[in-house]
């Protein structure tokens, strides 16, 4: 009886051991995947050709695993240092890759998964899509800039960035001037970003409030529109026209209260009463 109990444990011990040394693979490529899906996606394809960023495909074998993680790490500090490899992909791409907070083993995973080919490429989206109709650009400038909200509460382009566009005021200039977006990211670039950004600042703003497919439709289809239109509108400094406004309006609502409160009554009652006895003296 003692026999078979002691076999049992025994048993179970090496199929916990088992489990042990294959898990911990398993567990990477998935996470390899998961990363990849949400956080390298909206700039790179795997055999899909190049987007914002580079194709990954086979980038194991272009570069080393040491580089490949020091750059996803900080990419700007390398540009900065002068790395001629870094300095290449920004000339090349004339955008520089936001660092990325993920671990060397997080790293080696999406490596993992984009050396899968044919896997990896599969569960890229697709580059080509419809141009946008003249109603969706239209819808596009208007979320644009705010004048229709965004169906999950996002905040509006405008609020950040600017486009050369006569017909929108200007916008913020907190992020990229993005008249040229179109030719320098290409359609399936603006798309991936606006579906998946990859900037920490814009995952934060549309963090749970995501855009809808037919909003990225129309704010892609804007974005090409402007791109294409640009040499017939003039760049716009607003600032002084809005300060302008805002002096005016603030003189125009001080004559309305003047008006409104012409009878009131302009000296103390104190004054009233001393000068009242004054007069009876």
């Amino acid at each position: 009886m003692r026999k078979p109990i002691e076999h049992l444990v025994r048993n179970l011990m090496c199929a916990a051991l088992a489990l042990g040394l294959l898990l911990p693979e398993t567990a990477r490529a998935e996470s390899g995947e998961q990363i990849f899906q949400t956080r390298c996606i909206a700039c790179h394809t795997v055999g899909g050709g190049r987007r914002v960023g580079p194709d990954l495909k086979g980038v194991s074998g272009r570069r080393s695993e040491e580089w490949i993680i020091k750059f996803v790490q900080s990419s700007q500090a390398m540009i900065a240092a002068g790395d001629p490899e870094a300095a290449k992909l920004l000339d090349e791409y004339k955008i520089q890759m936001p660092d990325q907070t993920l671990t060397a083993a997080e790293v080696k995973s999406v490596i993992e998964y984009t050396d899968g080919g044919a896997a990896a490429a599969a569960a890229a989206p697709a580059s080509e899509f419809p141009k946008a109709t003249p109603e969706e650009v239209v819808l596009g400038q208007r979320l644009f800039v705010g004048t229709e909200r965004l169906a999950n509460g996002g905040p509006s382009c405008n609020s950040c960035h600017d486009v050369t566009n006569d017909a929108i005021i200007s916008g913020g200039v907190l992020a990229t001037q993005l008249t040229t977006v179109f030719t320098k990211l290409g359609g399936g670039g603006v798309r991936a970003i606006l579906g998946s950004p990859p900037f920490p600042v814009m995952q934060k703003a549309y963090d749970g409030r995501p855009l809808l497919p037919a909003e990225t439709n129309a704010l892609v289809g804007f974005l090409e529109k402007a791109n294409e239109g640009q040499k017939d509108h003039m760049p716009r400094d607003t600032g002084i026209k809005l300060f302008g406004g805002g002096v005016g309006g603030a003189l125009f609502l001080a004559g309305c209260y003047s008006m409104v409160w012409r009878k009131r009554k302009r000296d103390s009652v104190n004054q009233s009463i001393y000068d009242r006895q004054v007069a009876s003296k």
